[in-house]
């Protein structure tokens, strides 16, 4: 198959939601529908005993939440999907915003019952940055929930974006009788199942049709027929070309629990989701179908195997055809890298892999090479934009609680940090280590994971700082004198830059009066 036909089969995309939206349970259906997996299991339920696919970590399965972007790739009607399920909990939010650089699309998960939620609003904000296309999938209409017109209104004004419903709800909570397909002019009879796929669907052309009527009810199709004229009478047609620049997010509604109304929504994606897109080096655009590779890694992982101690990259292949055990330009480093293990994964299992096409995501076996951030080329020098680390909200001293393990806990910090599960900063004066982060959650995943993947025990003692403000300067003399002055509060992260630890946000701005010839930065990308 050409690079063009394999470019244009591929749907790379993320599903991001406020926690407990039913995210994790649409990941686990879309994989149902694509036959990737054969069981649907409950997320949190002890009835059902199959773990959900994509939450594969310890931590999470005790937990019941997504604390990391889980990578999977199935095909559907001759469509290759890369789904990447983020993580939806606020502390963990730099995962998912780095998840972001690398998709071409979204499906954003809502609450019938609580709405559009404040992390929703968030992710939406990254989503903007980028103009990347997003759908609305409008969940748990198994439950009494807000009018559909409230949750569409409250999406346009809260996320600041045109919508579009595409499908439309009949009933609600127990009065659920299923959902009108607009996009499709199909009917979907609502069976609650959690294990089987959905299937009842009718094809009603006209809404005149009484058979409508024998089919849900007198009453609900009087309302099903006045909802779509006023939909239709309110709404412009949908413009699939307005979704593919970010300006309408089409809406579907559905159950994801009970497998209902996730079809319509997955079968219409493949349609109008876009194939992968070019992207932007500091140096020029990159298009996908251009023959030779490129690519970026966006997160990487430790211990994915408890039972081996290896590090994977996830790469997201940008332009041309990635081979394995071909030598690739490392633009950092010093010297190419061949990587004989490149795997593809269905969460935490993982097959090798020959070759990858653009808008793949694939798994680079690493033993310390590579960092997030990271571009591969075939020859050229060029490194893709866009994955910045933010000021932590949290800041906490690193306390060893074991010195005969300080080996294991250096080793294990350092490969946490590289994975951007939080940032690590140490301090110049005192060698004192501190970890950043922006919620409470993330230092008790540190703690579990040092312990159980490292063997090391820590404690973490609050530390009262405002903000980590990375600094430079045109002026080298004067940089160097700022950095001598204030060396009490000069730390550098774990790349090595120069960064200045206020602590409150009244004398940082102090400090910036007092020495306007040095830059604060809050992203360490400037």
């Amino acid at each position: 198959m050409s690079l063009t036909k394999e470019i244009q089969k591929r749907r790379t995309f993320a599903i991001i939601a406020h926690p407990d939206a039913g995210k994790t349970t649409l990941t686990e259906k879309l994989l149902l529908f694509g036959g990737a997996i054969q069981t649907a299991g409950a997320v949190k339920s002890n009835k059902i005993d199959t773990a959900t696919k994509s939450d594969w970590m310890e931590i999470e399965k005790q937990r019941g939440i997504s604390v990391a972007t889980s990578v999977m790739g199935f095909e559907y009607q001759g469509v290759k999907i890369n789904l990447l399920d983020t993580p939806g909990h606020q502390d963990f939010a730099e995962d998912t915003y780095r998840t972001l650089t690398a998709v071409d699309s979204v499906i954003m998960v809502i609450d019938c019952v609580k709405g559009v939620e404040i992390q929703t609003e968030k992710l939406m904000e990254v989503c903007r940055m980028r103009n990347t296309p997003v759908i609305c999938f409008i969940n748990k209409l198994d439950r009494e929930g807000r009018d559909p017109y409230e949750l569409l209104d409250e999406v346009e004004e809260k996320l600041n974006i045109q919508v579009r419903p595409l499908s439309w709800p009949i009933g609600m909570g127990k009065g659920f009788k299923g959902v009108y397909n607009l996009y499709d002019k199909k009917l979907n009879l609502f069976t609650p199942s959690q294990r089987k796929l959905s299937d009842a669907r009718e094809t009603i052309q006209n809404l005149d049709d009484t058979k409508l009527d024998e089919l849900i009810g007198g009453n609900n199709a009087m309302q099903l027929r006045e909802d779509v004229e006023l939909i239709e009478g309110v709404y412009p047609d949908f413009d699939p070309k307005e979704y593919l620049e970010g300006k309408v997010a089409p809406v579907f509604f559905g159950s994801a629990v009970n497998n209902f109304g996730v079809n319509e929504m997955l079968d219409t994606f493949i349609r109008i989701a876009p194939s992968p897109k070019s992207r932007f080096t500091e140096e020029r655009e990159v298009k996908p179908e251009e023959s030779k590779f490129s690519g970026f890694v966006f997160k990487i992982h430790a211990n994915m195997d408890p039972n081996h101690r290896n590090r994977i990259a996830f790469l997201r292949i940008v332009s041309g055809k990635f081979e394995r055990n071909k030598p690739y330009n490392h633009v950092r480093g010093p010297k190419p890298l061949r990587f004989s293990n490149v795997t593809q994964f269905m969460a935490q299992d993982r097959e090798i892999v020959d070759e990858a096409f653009p808008g793949d995501i694939v798994g680079l076996f690493d033993t310390g090479n590579l960092k997030i951030g990271d571009t591969m080329t075939e020859g050229e020098n060029m490194t893709f934009k866009g994955i910045p680390s933010f000021s932590p909200e949290i800041f906490k001293e690193v306390i060893n609680k074991d010195a005969m393990k300080t080996k294991q806990l250096e080793k294990g910090l350092k490969q946490l940090m590289e994975e951007g599960v939080a940032q690590y900063f140490t301090y110049e004066m005192g060698n004192r280590k501190v970890v950043g982060t922006v919620g409470q959650l993330q230092f008790e995943v540190i703690q579990f994971r040092l312990k159980n993947e490292y063997n090391a025990s820590v404690e973490f003692a609050p530390m009262n700082l405002y903000k980590a403000c990375w600094i430079s300067s045109k002026d080298k003399k004067q940089l160097d004198e700022f950095i001598r002055s204030k060396s009490r509060h000069i730390a550098y992260d774990k790349d090595g830059k120069v960064v200045f630890m206020a602590e409150s946000r009244a004398w940082l701005q102090m400090v910036q009066d007092n020495y306007p010839e040095i830059e604060f930065h809050f992203t360490s990308e400037f």
